[in-house]
């Protein structure tokens, strides 16, 4: 089904006055699972016989076997079957392809697709659109023929960012959903278990395999007290990515519980649920309330709250008593407003701290631009709020000191805003508004003020602020912050301007301090709703598309002599892996995108980036051209890495790529989660030092073996042999996570050829 602005705000306004029929949305047959995941827990509960957080509960209750699954926090993998499957168009387009592979005729799950990746933000809304319309033609096609013929919803581009979309259209307390984009936790702040995968794990559900997932620890957070003055929702997970760093919340479930969460609107819990992404977490949630009804309600969806309620105990709320693997405690009334950055969210700095720690560390104290919006802080009431500090400035007659860039979460955001005058306050400010869509976020920006390589500061409303992650410029400092928070300090441009206690010089003359900023968090007026005979679309000669060919089944042999293509230094994320920006437009073509594996990732041979030697001919060249050669020579490859390797988004080309290439295996100290999952389905072996020291002896020039591969099986480590230019060697051993049907994904050459060998 295709959903063009106009048809779909008609539909959803007749059938709110009309409908009780309770689905799980008003573009789904399917009738909300409440009943049947009540049932489920039920079974496990007796099971148990101890009190249960709300993660197990959902967990539990869409487990495909609930009497016979073994349940162990981080030991058991757990096979479930979810509610419903999204994708974004940067990640559908390969989804699909492996969909088309697979030779099944319609999904089996409901699934939508959202175009918001392929929109860069140059001018503003309009004529971006426009552009990325004509540039993108042939995915978009190709997104929305596939769509058709394979039932799954298409979002065209403009229509909004996919998190937006999933809160207002399709979440639901106690969901269970899958999503091709790291920040899919956003659907935590409806009440729902919303986890970022891989496109291969898309591919099970949607092919009606159950999906595996290791059973998650689970962290609380009790929250007490309320925000006051200029602290927001952005600040509570700035704060606990400063308590748990970018891997703290790796193989866990963040889970907000306590008094404060009453004193948190809905659009405010998806805010912190979608960071939760930084700190590594499979995902987070909140407990059903009154926040989440009064927000299904505005979005016409009166009937779900409505069916929560009957379950609110039983299924949408943790136990008393429920046990937490690890406790962190948050009083939201001395919460002080934060910065976090840069590159890295997890560097934090309460702003009365932050010029000061600027200044110390030679960071560019002047700010460049400042930027809100994107799928963490677009909501009605962030918009709202930002508008009441540029009203104030505006009447003082001074507004932002540099380019002030808005983007909507939604075209229902958009209008709304329009309508209700906040979209022109930021205009009269020095705003532009952009798209709909994820632009400057994920790279997609045309920046033209500052050259590359050019030191500077930027503040956001974003999520992530890696290096080059929103310029493509390493020399951009990026920080984090809430979308008020920026506003505040675009009005003085400088990291030292602190708006909780410092004053603004007016256009009089005059200083004034701005208020605590306030806003809505719902419009008055409700939002404005104005807003298999089908053959799918590839150009074989495209250089943006490209049916895929499976990769080889493994032979049965050890690995023996593998050649190192890489040994990299420190962070290695999956931007590192895979760069997004102007490479966004080779999502669908696996050859051509590979063009940019490892280009930022640090050689640890030469402390330089995309540079490394060849070891057949001893010549220096680019890792991606490296790789190519000994793929010419059916010389297969590894990769060696550092700790949390692969933190960051969900970006399954950073697995797909070094397959392609040639690669083999992976090798670092430790692994972020989707990461390691998405190595596994595509028949790489992601293995970790049993000894982290290890990660030492190995020398670029080094070839090495992996031994006793057809002895392989979870729980066992596997034998390395480094063998040295000089002829000496150590043995090491590799541990891993692969339990036995990942095996037989690494046997049969990925987690897609197994899928096509058990249908046959």
């Amino acid at each position: 089904m295709t959903f063009w602005n106009s048809m779909f705000f008609k539909t959803k306004a007749l059938f709110s006055a009309t409908s009780k029929v309770s689905t799980m949305s008003i573009f789904d047959k399917n009738i909300l699972p409440y009943k049947k995941l009540d049932s489920n827990l039920k079974i496990v509960k007796d099971k148990i016989g101890k009190p249960l957080s709300l993660t197990e509960k959902i967990l539990y209750s869409h487990l495909e076997d609930p009497a016979n699954q073994d349940i162990e926090r981080g030991v058991s993998y757990l096979k479930l079957r979810p509610d419903r499957v999204a994708m974004q168009d940067a990640t559908a387009q390969m989804a699909m392809l492996q969909f088309i592979s697979s030779g099944l005729k319609k999904v089996a799950v409901p699934t939508t697709i959202h175009c918001d990746h392929l929109i860069e933000a140059q001018i503003g809304g309009v004529e971006d659109l426009k552009r990325a319309n004509r540039d993108n033609e042939e995915v978009f096609s190709f997104l929305k023929t596939a769509s058709a013929k394979y039932g799954v919803g298409f979002w065209r581009p403009g229509s909004g960012i996919i998190h937006q979309i999933i809160l207002e259209n399709y979440a639901f307390p106690g969901l269970l959903m899958i999503g091709t984009d790291s920040h899919t936790p956003n659907g935590g702040g409806l009440g729902g278990l919303c986890i970022g995968v891989g496109g291969a794990d898309a591919v099970d559900v949607m092919a009606n395999f159950p999906w595996e997932l290791k059973c998650p620890k689970i962290i609380g957070v009790h929250l007490t007290g309320k925000m006051k003055g200029w602290t927001t929702p952005k600040d509570v997970i700035l704060k606990v990515a400063d308590i748990l760093t970018v891997k703290g919340g790796t193989g866990a479930v963040i889970e907000y519980h306590g008094p404060g969460v009453d004193n948190i609107s809905c659009t405010g819990m998806g805010t912190i649920c979608n960071m939760g992404a930084e700190i590594g977490a499979t995902t987070s949630l909140f407990p059903y309330n009154c926040r989440m009804a009064d927000y299904l309600k505005a979005t016409s969806r009166c009937y779900i709250s409505e069916e929560a309620a009957k379950y609110s105990e039983s299924l949408l709320t943790p136990d008393k008593g429920s046990n937490y693997d690890q406790l962190i405690e948050l009083d939201l009334t001395s919460l002080e407003p934060h910065v976090n950055g840069p590159f890295t969210p997890d560097l934090a700095h309460p702003i009365s701290k932050l010029g000061e720690n600027a200044k110390k560390n030679d960071w560019p104290v002047e700010i460049k631009v400042g930027l809100i919006g994107s799928c963490t802080n677009s909501s009605y009431e962030d918009m709202a709020r930002c508008a009441s500090i540029a009203k104030e400035a505006l009447a003082h007659g001074v507004k932002s000191k540099i380019p002030f860039n808005v983007t909507p979460g939604s075209e229902q955001i958009r209008a709304t805003i329009e309508r209700d005058g906040i979209a022109q306050i930021l205009r009269d400010f020095g705003g532009t508004v952009l798209a709909n869509a994820c632009g400057p976020c994920i790279g997609q920006w045309d920046r033209k003020d500052v050259k590359k390589g050019e030191k500077n500061t930027i503040v956001s409303s974003y999520n992530r602020n890696f290096t080059g992650r929103n310029d493509a410029n390493p020399a951009t400092h990026a920080f984090v912050t809430s979308p008020e928070m920026v506003t505040a300090l675009a009005i003085e441009a400088r990291l030292d301007f602190d708006p909780t206690t410092k004053s603004i010089k007016g256009a009089d003359g005059k200083e004034f301090k701005l208020s605590d900023p306030f806003g809505d968090e719902l419009p008055h007026k409700g939002f404005d709703p104005d807003g298999s005979s089908v053959s799918v679309d590839v150009n074989p000669k495209s250089n943006r598309l490209q049916i895929l060919e499976p990769f080889e089944a493994w032979d049965g042999k050890d690995f023996e002599n593998l050649i190192i293509l890489i040994k990299v230094k420190g962070k290695c994320t999956t931007d590192h892996i895979s760069a997004a920006g102007p490479w966004l437009k080779y999502r669908g073509h696996l050859d051509n995108i590979s063009n940019n594996m490892f280009l930022t990732a640090t050689n640890s041979e030469n402390n330089e980036m995309n540079k490394v030697k060849n070891q057949e001919t001893g010549e220096w060249g680019g890792v991606p051209d490296t790789a190519r050669a000994y793929k010419a020579k059916c010389l297969q490859w590894v990769v060696f890495g550092d700790e949390n390797y692969g933190e960051g988004s969900s970006r399954e080309h950073a697995a797909l790529e070094p397959r392609h290439l040639g690669g083999r295996a992976v090798i670092v100290k430790s692994f972020a989660r989707i990461h390691e999952t998405n190595l596994k389905k595509q028949g790489l072996l992601a293995l970790t030092f049993a000894d982290a020291k290890d990660y030492d002896k190995v020398q670029p020039s080094d070839k090495v073996s992996l031994i006793g591969l057809d002895q392989f099986t979870p729980g066992k480590p596997l034998k390395c042999i480094l063998r040295h230019a000089d002829g000496s060697s150590d043995d090491i051993l590799l541990n891993h996570t692969f339990n036995e049907q990942q095996i037989e994904w690494f046997k049969s050459g990925s987690s897609l050829n197994r899928m096509k060998e058990l249908a046959d």
